[in-house]
């Protein structure tokens, strides 16, 4: 009897390893996909001295992501692209220094490197329809700010953020898929603007929320 079900259990262990190798051979590690992006940022500000909020331009760019696939359905996403953003503040109050009590003060444009890693859990309902869900972290690099033609200097500091993800691929073909991806990043940063030139001494800091979707659209291949 004890052999019986020594036999049974093994053979039972040969077979759910056999179905496990069997499976992994189901799907392919790797996904590149190129999207276009809509960068939508959901922006808010608390501006010290001129008080008032912030504007923050959206934005339509080209985005690369690497996926790599951990089992059929977790998987990890690199998500490489650059934005540029338009920048002013919005019902400041400048009477101290001489201006307006309501005034929207022109801040230039700065570029973000917003490279992103999510952790993705990915649902196979059937043959072309993949959706996913997915969580993970961001850095923000500000560079190339240009403070424009009012004050004389900004600087952004970079920052970590969190990302929530949403999506979905479309199979077309064996190797080449449609997807439609949905990011919420929670992007903070500290601003201060050099504005000694419209006053002797005057920097203004702010804690700015972006907090940017990203609304894609794009192609990809797996291999």
């Amino acid at each position: 009897m004890k052999r019986a079900i020594l036999s049974i259990v093994t053979g039972l262990i040969f077979s759910l390893g056999f179905a496990q190798a069997q499976e992994n051979q189901e799907y392919d590690k790797w996904q590149i996909r190129l999207r276009g992006v809509g960068v939508v940022p959901v922006e808010n500000a608390e501006i010290s001295t001129i008080g008032g909020n912030v504007s923050v331009s959206s934005t339509f760019i080209p985005e690369l992501d690497i996926t790599y696939f951990f089992s059929k359905n977790v998987a990890a996403e690199l998500i490489l692209g650059t934005t540029k953003h338009n920048v002013h503040t919005t019902n400041s109050d400048l009477s101290a220094i001489g201006g307006a009590a309501n005034a929207n003060v022109d801040l230039g444009d700065v570029w973000l490197l917003p490279p992103t890693l999510t952790l993705q859990y990915h649902f196979r309902p059937n043959k072309v329809w993949k959706p996913y869900v997915g969580a993970g972290v961001n850095y923000t690099i500000f560079y190339n700010p240009d403070a424009g033609n009012t004050v004389k200097d900004i600087s952004y500091d970079n920052t970590f953020g969190f990302a929530m993800q949403l999506g979905t691929d479309i199979n077309i073909s064996k190797n080449i898929f449609l997807n439609l991806d949905v990011k919420n990043i929670l992007l903070k940063t500290d601003v201060n603007v050099d504005a000694s030139n419209l006053a002797a001494g005057l920097h203004i800091p702010a804690k700015v929320d972006i907090n940017p979707f990203l609304l894609g659209f794009g192609v990809g291949i797996k291999f």
